[in-house]
């Protein structure tokens, strides 16, 4: 499929997108900057054509195959529910109503697309920027050209799990002009011997990023080196309360389940609704 942005000579013809509930599916959207495809699938919050002159909040998320309840796609046979959490927070005017832009992972390339260095340890890794790219100059460009979006970094928010929330991560660092909003869910830290957690140290002055930061007790890799990427976070200025929120889910594993059931704790903090 082609997006605005995109190489015009890979899919010349766009396809009506099929609709499950309040979700668009676009299926094998081709980039210029990456090899493989992806889906991208668009959830639309509740009112949105009833109000045709409000404008909202975006969320994008990572893993896009394991995070709606609508579209089935996960191939675990569990996803995170962030559409049904999202429409019931809503309802209840909890959070704000915001558009979720979910794009899929690109399978076997996944490692590859969601860590920005190279792990001679794991012979992976490395096109973390080039997602980027693609996040950046072709689909948000797309998605703010087709619905309405608030653009400003204050109201655009990346975020994922594992390997995806390493790429939040280094995503909000390296592009603090686009998203001002990080969710970082079981965060894959220890990849490249905490390469993360060196540049942050390593970096002049932090970038004014809005930052959600969780892990499960019971993620025996991921745990002491989120606990790290926190002491970090504090050392470099972030505030509990104010920009940072951080959590530990007591016994918590490291799978959708978990997330899905944090999933509305972080869109709380990320997207609270205005008095």
């Amino acid at each position: 499929m082609l997006i605005a942005g995109l190489d015009p000579s890979l899919h010349p013809t766009p396809p009506v997108p099929a609709t499950a509930g309040s979700l668009l599916h676009f299926p094998e959207i081709r980039s210029r900057f990456l090899e493989q495809p992806h889906d991208v699938i668009v959830f639309l919050p509740p009112g949105y054509h009833e109000q045709p002159d409000r404008r909202y909040p975006v969320l994008y998320l990572h893993d896009g195959q394991n995070v709606f309840d609508d579209l089935p796609l996960s191939p675990f046979g569990v996803q995170w529910g962030v559409d049904t959490t999202a429409r019931a927070l809503v309802h209840a005017r909890v959070i704000e109503p915001l558009i979720i832009v979910a794009v899929g992972n690109a399978g076997r390339d996944r490692i590859d697309e969601f860590t920005p260095t190279r792990d001679n340890m794991h012979d992976a890794g490395g096109l973390a920027d080039r997602y980027g790219q693609m996040l950046v100059y072709e689909i948000k460009p797309w998605v703010d050209h087709s619905w309405r979006t608030r653009r400003t970094a204050r109201d655009t928010a990346v975020a994922g799990s594992s390997l995806g929330g390493l790429l939040s991560l280094h995503l909000g660092l390296t592009h603090p002009a686009i998203f001002g909003k990080v969710g970082l869910l079981s965060p894959s830290v220890w990849w490249d011997d905490r390469w993360i957690v060196r540049q942050l140290a390593a970096g002049g002055r932090r970038p004014d990023l809005r930052i959600w930061l969780d892990v499960g007790t019971g993620e025996a890799r991921m745990l002491k080196g989120t606990r790290l990427l926190y002491r970090m976070l504090l050392r470099k200025g972030w505030r509990i309360g104010t920009d940072l929120h951080y959590m530990e889910a007591e016994g918590a594993l490291h799978d959708e389940r978990a997330w899905g059931e944090r999933a509305g704790l972080f869109l709380r903090f990320l997207f609270p609704a205005h008095p």
